[in-house]
C-alpha cells in the first residue's frame, strides 16, 4: 500500500560546505530550527519499494540530502550559494521531489543545476517539470543530453524497445567526462562517464565534511546488463568493451559513501535512519558494486551464448 506523502523532518541549512545540519535519527519528531515547527521523522522504505512510493527527505552526510522516492533516488546538495539536484525520478514523483526540497527550507529557485545518472524515464522522467519549476540548467553527457532534448531514446540503448518516453527538457547543456560542476566555493561535483546500463550513464563524486571529518561521496550509475528482446550484448563487442571500462572506472572512484539510482542496489535504507543496521561509510563499496556489475555482465554474456535469453 502506498503511504501518503508526509512533510519531512528538516534541519537548518549549513552556512558553509563543511558545517553539519542536524537530523533526528530515532526521534519521533524533529524541529526545524528556523521556524520551531515540529515535523515527522523519516518513514520506513521497503527494500523492494515501488518507484513512486513516497519517502520523507533525510540527511545523508554533510550538505547532501535524499529527496527521492522510496524506490528511486534523488539527491540535493545544498549551499548558501545555491543547490544542485542529482536525478529527477519519474514524472509522477516530480511533485513529491519538489515538496521534499521545499520541506528542507530550500526554495525551488535556489536549485542552480540538475544532473542525472542516465536517460531512462524512471530517473529522468521528472526532470522536465523540475527544470520548469526551478529554472535550473540541466547538465548531461552528450548521449543523455540528446535524449532529454527530444524526449525519446534510440536504438543505441540496449533497452530501447522497452523504454517509456521522457518528457522533453529545456535548457540542457552538454558536459564532458571529468568536468567539475561548481556552485560558488561550496559545491564541486565531478562527472565520470560510466556508460553500459545506458549510453549516457554518468556517475558523480564530491566531498562532504562534518566538522573535521570529510568523506568522498559517490553517486554511481546503474551497472546492470539488461536489454530488450532485440539486443544481444554479444553482438556489440565495442559496447561490451566500453561497459567493462566503466566497471574499472567505478572500482577506482573515490568512494566512502556509495549511493545508487535505485537505493536498494547500495542498501541505502539499511545505512540511513530510522532502520540503519549497516554503516553509512564503506570505503570498499564502489569496488564491490563494480565487481557485482562485472559478474552480472559476464552472466548475461554466458546466457546469451547458451541461448538462455529469450
Amino acid at each position: 500500500m502506498r503511504a501518503a506523502i508526509a512533510i519531512a523532518f528538516v534541519a537548518a541549512l549549513a552556512s558553509a560546505s563543511c558545517t553539519t545540519p542536524r537530523h533526528a535519527e530515532t526521534a519521533a519528531e524533529a524541529v526545524v530550527p528556523s521556524t520551531g515547527a515540529s515535523l515527522p521523522a523519516p518513514n520506513r522504505c521497503a527494500d523492494d519499494a515501488g518507484w513512486d512510493d513516497p519517502a520523507i527527505p533525510r540527511h545523508v552526510y554533510g550538505n547532501t540530502w535524499y529527496v527521492g522516492s522510496c524506490g528511486i533516488s534523488a539527491l540535493l546538495v545544498v549551499s548558501p550559494q545555491g543547490s544542485v539536484l542529482i536525478d529527477g525520478t519519474t514524472a509522477a514523483s516530480a511533485p513529491a521531489v519538489e515538496r521534499s526540497i521545499e520541506a528542507l527550507g530550500v526554495p525551488l529557485h535556489d536549485v542552480r543545476y540538475i544532473l542525472g545518472s542516465h536517460e531512462h524515464s524512471d530517473h529522468a522522467g521528472g526532470i522536465a517539470q523540475l527544470q520548469r519549476d526551478t529554472g535550473a540548467t540541466v547538465l548531461a553527457r552528450a548521449p543523455a543530453a540528446s535524449v532529454l532534448r527530444r524526449g525519446s531514446n534510440d536504438r543505441s540503448d540496449p533497452q530501447f524497445a522497452e523504454l517509456a518516453p521522457v518528457p522533453p527538457v529545456a535548457q540542457v547543456e552538454t558536459i564532458d567526462d571529468g568536468q567539475t560542476i561548481r556552485v560558488g566555493d561550496a559545491i564541486a561535483l565531478t562527472a565520470h562517464a560510466t556508460p553500459g546500463h545506458a549510453p549516457g550513464g554518468t556517475s558523480w563524486t564530491w566531498t562532504e565534511c562534518e566538522g573535521t571529518r570529510c568523506l568522498h561521496m559517490a553517486y554511481v550509475d546503474s551497472l546492470t546488463a539488461i536489454s530488450d528482446d532485440a539486443w544481444r550484448f554479444n553482438e556489440h563487442p565495442d559496447y561490451v568493451a566500453t561497459f567493462r571500462h566503466t566497471l574499472d572506472v567505478v572500482a577506482a572512484l573515490p568512494c566512502d559513501v556509495l549511493i545508487t539510482p535505485h537505493p536498494g542496489a547500495s542498501a541505502l535504507w539499511q545505512r540511513l535512519p530510522p532502520d540503519a543496521t549497516l554503516p553509512l561509510v564503506d570505503a570498499g563499496a564502489c569496488k564491490a558494486y563494480s565487481e557485482n556489475g562485472r559478474a552480472g555482465l559476464d552472466a548475461r554474456l554466458e546466457k546469451e551464448r547458451a541461448g538462455q535469453v529469450p
